[in-house]
């Protein structure tokens, strides 16, 4: 018998899901642990193009952290697959809004460096603002 609206449930909410991709592994670890820290579910991190989109195509995902330029490669295509998919996502570039492309320039930054409250707010932001255009 399902639970009435008074009962508590026993089936607690899983954490949500972020990608990361972010080709420097300490940068890799740094996002990692503070998104741990705030609650989330890490998946990742994918240092190559590749790989980010394999993971982009495969995962069930809530979000996405992308590191803009990934060992000389752009990471627009995983971008592209994400909005493909209705999952939001935040560039993470030490460039600011110089380094996104046309139809990427609106989108959440995430200036690096950055602090745990930084991330904390982009993520909450990024979704709660609902999937990307594509």
């Amino acid at each position: 018998m399902p639970p009435t609206e008074n009962e508590p449930t026993l089936i607690a909410p899983r954490p949500r899901k972020i990608l990361v991709v972010e080709d420097e592994a300490l940068i890799a670890m740094l996002i990692e642990d503070m998104l741990t820290e705030l609650g989330y579910e890490v998946v990742g991190p994918a240092m190559r193009l590749q790989r980010a989109l394999e993971l982009a195509q495969a995962e069930h995902l809530d979000l996405a952290i992308l590191d803009v330029n990934l060992a000389n490669e752009s990471s627009f295509p995983v971008a592209q697959q994400l909005a493909r998919r209705g999952i939001p996502f935040i560039f993470a570039t030490g460039y600011g809004s110089r380094g996104l492309e046309g139809q990427y320039r609106e989108a959440v930054l995430l200036k690096k460096p950055f602090e745990m409250h930084q991330l904390e707010e982009a993520v909450a932001g990024a979704l709660s603002s609902g999937p990307p255009l594509p």
